[in-house]
């Protein structure tokens, strides 16, 4: 049986073959986006579809012989539930007028449209939320590390300020007691010269007298 005759089979119960064609692509697209997502899709009495790893491997090719390293991968496994397993070995007969698997209790079907469309949208907003606190996170940090650089910046620049400032203040408090010096040092000259000035004044003097002395004689 192929999806159409499954199709054909179940459509009089369906109410239509368009309908029955949806409700079988529905429930193939449920149990497929589950068990690629690694969810675990159990019906009770039919069986349980899951996704299963197989690690990196050496096999050997069929038509040559040759050993060949297989990677890593993923595959789709079903597992064929107890009841499915009775029907098939005989054990439990079909029954006449009604489904041979039945309705599954509250709770045992982790599968199903609903229930992967519920999973996905609560991993997508998960997701999201971890992306968007991420985000948020590396905003702070960056804003942080920011704030630090300009403080330090400012800092730098205050201190490289007063560095100035207090290099400025010792140039002149030297350039003035360099000048105090010098002036200390010029002011004994002048107290020399004048302390020279009565020796030419006498001198004067006694070239006065010298001269009234010739002249009497």
């Amino acid at each position: 049986m192929n999806k159409a005759q499954l199709v054909e089979a179940i459509a009089d119960k369906m109410g239509g073959r368009q309908q029955a064609a949806e409700a079988v692509d529905a429930v193939l697209d449920a149990v497929v986006r589950a068990v690629v997502s690694g969810d675990r899709v159990s019906v009770t009495g039919f069986g349980s579809f899951e996704k299963v790893d197989r690690p990196a491997r050496y096999a050997r090719n069929p038509q040559t012989g040759e050993r060949v390293r297989v990677k890593k991968t993923s595959v789709p496994r079903f597992r064929a539930g107890q009841g499915f397993k009775d029907l098939v070995s005989g054990s439990k007969k079909l029954p006449k007028n009604d489904v041979a698997v039945k309705k599954a209790p509250k709770g045992s079907l982790t599968g199903g449209a609903s229930a992967t469309v519920k999973k996905a949208a609560a991993k997508k907003a998960t997701t999201k939320a971890a992306a968007a606190k991420k985000t948020t996170a590396a905003k702070k940090t960056t804003a942080k590390k920011t704030a630090t650089a300009t403080a330090a910046k400012k800092a730098t620049a205050k201190k490289a300020t007063a560095k100035k400032a207090t290099g400025a203040a010792k140039t002149a408090a030297a350039k003035k007691t360099t000048a105090k010096k010098a002036t200390a040092k010029k002011a004994p000259a002048k107290k020399a010269t004048a302390t020279k000035a009565p020796a030419k004044k006498s001198t004067a003097r006694k070239t006065t007298a010298k001269k009234a002395t010739a002249r009497k004689r």
